[in-house]
């Protein structure tokens, strides 16, 4: 009789999270396994330049990410290019179903990262993919010398404006505060460029098109009411993320916004589970604090596996 399989580390993710902890895991010999999921190297893989990655003055986000799993790899890792659609949390060993099969695990590490989210106005559905999209980095090139438009006072939004001044000088930013909520290095990129223009206090209340893609959008002023028409060709949303916790809900402990909330370092509310990177993160959100909260995830589960086998 064939001895059931029961992995000593699985890890949902494969963003820097995920993969840093399958190094890590993999150094300590616990052989990980990572299911990749639908977005296979997270949101840096919609990223251009990245310049704050030590030891790298400048690379690309998509090859700082074929670099992270091949090293993953080549240590000793196995990647699963699957999705897991429902995970048991409650019994143990940790049962983790996939579209195609079931997996056993002594210790699981959460590293499925946030999405982005939407505006939630009336035409955004519509023209999603037709001119409304949140990576500037995937379509920016498509609107050479067009108008388009980012939604958002943060750091991704201020990345897509600069990016986009590459391609275009009618940028204009709606953001719904009256200041920018990005880092000041972020903010010094947008504000002094005669190329982009903000309008503070201000929300996309309606998106409009010719059935086939965005042309125009309406503009309302928080604090006046006043409304106003703005033609674009494409929109870039950048208003902040969803923690992808879905799986988890009503089996791990949560915070009020969703995020995984996290006893010590990176110990859920079930012992033998751990979160890293942004599912547990609504401060930071950075790659490289996603990789270290890896690395603290694999070295935490590697320590709860040595006590149970006391």
């Amino acid at each position: 009789m064939t001895k059931e399989l029961i992995h000593q580390i699985v890890i949902i993710g494969s963003g820097p999270a995920g993969l840093t902890a399958g190094i890590y895991g993999a150094r300590a010999n616990l052989k990980p396994l990572i299911i990749e999921g639908k977005t296979p190297g997270g949101q840096l893989m919609g990223t251009t330049t990245v310049e704050n990655w030590p030891g790298n003055r400048e690379i690309l986000g998509p090859t700082l990410m074929l670099n992270m799993r091949e090293h993953a790899q080549d240590l000793g890792c196995t990647l699963l290019q699957n999705q897991a659609v429902a995970v048991n949390c409650s019994t143990h060993p940790f049962t983790i179903s996939t579209e195609e099969q079931i997996i056993k695990s002594h210790t699981l590490v959460i590293a499925t990262g946030a999405t982005p989210k939407r505006i939630g106005c009336p035409g955004e559905d519509q023209y999603w993919g037709k001119g409304v999209t949140t990576c500037a980095v995937c379509d920016g090139a498509f609107y050479k010398d067009r108008p388009v438009l980012i939604v958002g006072g943060g750091d991704t939004a201020m990345e897509d404006a600069s990016f986009m001044a590459r391609y275009t000088n009618q940028i204009t930013i709606v953001h719904i505060l009256d200041k920018l909520t990005a880092s000041a290095a972020m903010q010094e990129r947008v504000i002094d460029n005669p190329k982009i223009k903000i309008l503070y206090n201000s929300t996309i209340t309606e998106i409009k098109g010719d059935g086939a893609h965005v042309n125009q959008v309406t503009i309302t002023n928080q604090k006046t009411g006043e409304k106003s028409a703005l033609g674009v060709d494409a929109i870039f949303v950048a208003v902040g993320l969803n923690p992808n916790t879905a799986l988890f809900k009503g089996q791990i402990e949560l915070t009020h916004y969703g995020y995984i909330a996290l006893k010590g370092h990176t110990q859920t509310s079930v012992p033998g589970i751990f979160a890293a990177g942004d599912v547990a993160d609504p401060v930071y959100r950075q790659a490289i604090t996603s990789a270290a909260t890896g690395c603290m995830a694999a070295l935490d589960a590697e320590r709860y596996l040595k006590e149970i086998k006391k």
